[in-house]
């Protein structure tokens, strides 16, 4: 059978050819046949859905809240939604409900990114942001995080911009490292972001997921960010709804009208009735929803348990991973170690290798997610404990 002309027997785009597959499929299925302990995927074993959530989504569906809805999003959620950060939004100018955080990504990127533009990336990083820039035809600028806190080098980060950049993404907390961008960081961030006239993306999506006191500081509120910033949220850690895929985009009027126009013709809006019982439930405004204290005391139990196997990590300020450093206990590549572990002790982890452009440094290091039942963790540590120390560990 002849291709068509002018396809020379290609399919796809060129840009999907630098999109990464999930290094975790192979090792979900044999985790699975194994009936593995998950510690790898974030979808939350805890917090557990509200029930009010629950019980407002059958409300709304019953009510007939089953039809196309506004494409910006409810109202009434829009408003729940500014109302719940510490300094001011529109609803009405500034908010956009979209299909998960995923899609908020996607859309920030088609909106902010024209084919052949530069994005600066701190590495490690969340494998889709890597996927999102190809998708938009971004060219990549990777900047190192240095171990063991995880903080960029001014010079390094400078040096990856320039004439070309268009944006830079953040992440804070962090997807893996669990790091919280403090004020000093993100002023660093924004003047290289004036200097160059750069939109930060930033994706914020376990902004009430932080602990020991700290206070997430969203570059909406930095001077020289704010009236550049695209800021991501989503309901999937912190409200444990990922399959209702809640997400949201924050961004002045300005930048708002675009993202809208993307948003539009992707996917024209999430499911209506859930963003319904979203804003009914309540829940959004911090008082009568606090997961954090309990999911710190589970990353309390995940810690304890790395570091008696010999990992060294730093400790997560937020969100709901560890990333630890393999290299104290074993000489195998990360890809390796986890199919050890799961193989040994029936335990699910994630490889380093996903999080970085460089390879060799990733190896180093596994993931793991400690948003699970106290019951889970102390299961898995007594398996990682009883089988698979003894069997990896260095005299």
């Amino acid at each position: 059978m002849t291709a068509p002309v002018g396809t020379a027997g290609r399919f796809g785009a060129a840009r999907t050819r630098d999109l990464a597959g999930s290094a975790l499929v192979r090792l979900l299925v044999l985790a699975r046949q194994r009936q593995a302990i998950d510690l790898a995927v974030g979808t939350p074993g805890f917090p557990h859905t509200p029930p009010a959530m629950i019980s407002e989504a059958v409300a709304a569906l019953r009510g007939g809240h089953n039809q196309y809805a506004d494409p910006s999003g409810d109202a009434t959620l829009r408003a729940r939604i500014a109302a719940s950060f510490p300094s001011p939004a529109d609803p009405d100018t500034e908010i956009t409900v979209t299909a998960g955080g995923t899609e908020a990504l996607g859309v920030a990127m088609l909106a902010a990114v024209d084919p052949g533009d530069e994005v600066v990336l701190l590495e490690p990083f969340y494998e889709n942001f890597r996927n999102a820039v190809a998708v938009a035809g971004g060219v990549p600028r990777f900047v190192p995080l240095r171990t063991p806190d995880w903080r960029y080098d001014p010079a390094e980060l400078a040096a990856a911009f320039g004439p070309r950049t268009r944006a830079v993404i953040l992440n804070s907390p962090s997807n893996p490292t669990g790091r919280v961008l403090d004020a000093d960081e993100l002023a660093g961030i924004a003047e290289l972001c004036q200097r160059w006239d750069v939109t930060v993306i930033s994706d914020e999506v376990y902004a009430n997921l932080v602990f020991d006191g700290r206070r997430h500081l969203s570059v909406a509120d930095v001077p020289g960010l704010a009236e550049r910033s695209i800021v991501i949220g989503s309901l999937s850690k912190s409200h444990a709804v990922s399959g209702w895929r809640m997400g949201y985009l924050r961004a002045n009027p300005d930048y708002t009208r675009v993202l809208r126009r993307v948003h539009e013709v992707t996917t024209n809006g999430t499911a209506a009735p859930l963003q319904v019982a979203t804003a009914r439930a309540g829940l959004l405004d911090g008082a009568s929803w606090q997961p954090v204290p309990e999911l710190a005391a589970r990353r309390d139990l995940a810690q304890d348990l790395l570091s008696g196997l010999g990992l060294t990590f730093h400790p997560a300020e937020g969100g709901c991973f560890l990333f630890a450093d393999i290299s104290p206990v074993t000489d195998s590549d990360s890809a390796s170690f986890v199919e050890r572990v799961l193989v040994e002790s029936g335990v699910l982890l994630v490889p380093g290798f996903p999080f970085f452009t460089d390879r060799a440094r990733g190896d180093r290091f596994i993931r793991v997610a400690f948003n699970r039942p106290r019951e889970t963790l102390l299961a898995a540590a007594e398996q990682l404990t009883a089988r698979f120390a003894p069997a990896v560990t260095r005299p």
